[in-house]
């Protein structure tokens, strides 16, 4: 049985991941009208889909345990971006965000002694890890470009396949 703080701390990682799912949506809405940026576009869908499975885990893990998972009402997220490196800037800073929340949640699991959902949020610690990881070697990789065309179109390219390096 979850307690009341936890169940409260689980809820509010639950608006978080939906928030997620919403920036990166919103990210791939604008990559999608932006011209060349298939790959890019992807990326962002793909990542908003993973958001949202992130979520969903936990909404059945709260309901399992016999919590009540609380379905959030969500803020408009940023719409438009003034280039790809922002938008990616501002996913590595969203991502970092997330992982900070989530060593918070193994923190209160921890000091209210509940092992099960320490367990099950260790999944998300690794999980965090490799989406930092991929957010930091795309920004990376962006900073090398800098604001060559060619260099562009390669990311673009090849951004389907970094998150299996």
């Amino acid at each position: 049985m979850l307690s009341k703080i936890m169940q409260d701390a689980l809820n509010a990682q639950v608006a978080m991941e939906a928030q997620s799912s919403q920036a990166y949506l919103a990210m791939a809405s604008w990559a999608e009208i932006q011209p060349g940026l298939k790959g890019v576009t992807n990326f962002f869908f793909k990542h908003a889909d993973e958001e949202r499975m992130h979520m969903l885990k936990l909404i059945h893990f709260i309901n399992e345990r016999g919590g009540f998972a609380v379905v959030p009402a969500l803020q408009q997220p940023v719409l438009t971006f003034v280039s790809v490196k922002k938008a990616f800037e501002e996913l590595l800073k969203h991502e970092l965000a997330v992982s900070n929340s989530i060593n918070e949640l193994v923190d209160i699991a921890l000091k209210e002694k509940d092992y099960a959902t320490h367990n099950f949020l260790q999944w998300y610690v690794m999980e965090q890890m490799e989406e930092e990881k991929l957010a930091r070697d795309c920004n990376d990789k962006l900073e090398m470009i800098g604001d060559d065309k060619s260099g562009l179109y390669l990311f673009d390219r090849d951004i389907m396949t970094m998150e299996n390096d």
